[in-house]
């Protein structure tokens, strides 16, 4: 079991940057591939972004490539969503998710764990 618990949302302007961290606990945090998905309202859940075990590998979906950053701490069991040039489109609540297959995937249905998400809010 891991358990995955996001913080670092908010309300922030159009423009603004925001940092998202997840942190794991319970099995070994470096043996799983993480990603962030997000849901907004009325919306189904959406692939964001995801990151190797060892952080070498990253895939963005189009829409925030060059403006988002996934990274990890595997010393501190930490994945981190670098979020700069927000637009009110990106207004949604996100989810950290783990993934024992080190295979990519966009699906949500192919992660294994999941957090309670946290609310980003990006005004006009």
């Amino acid at each position: 079991q891991v358990q995955l618990v996001e913080s670092g949302g908010g309300l922030v302007q159009a423009g603004g940057s925001l940092r998202l961290s997840c942190a794991a606990s319970g099995r070994t945090f470096s043996n799983y591939r993480m990603a962030w998905f997000r849901q907004a309202p009325g919306k189904e859940r959406e692939f964001v972004a995801t990151i190797s075990w060892s952080g070498g590998s990253t895939y963005y979906t189009d829409s925030v490539k060059g403006r988002f950053t996934i990274s990890r701490d595997n010393a501190e069991n930490t994945v981190y969503l670098q979020m700069n040039s927000l637009k009110p489109e990106d207004t949604a609540v996100y989810y950290c998710a783990a993934k024992i297959r080190p295979s990519i995937a966009t699906g949500s249905s192919s992660y294994d764990y999941w957090g309670q998400g946290t609310q980003v809010t990006v005004s006009s």
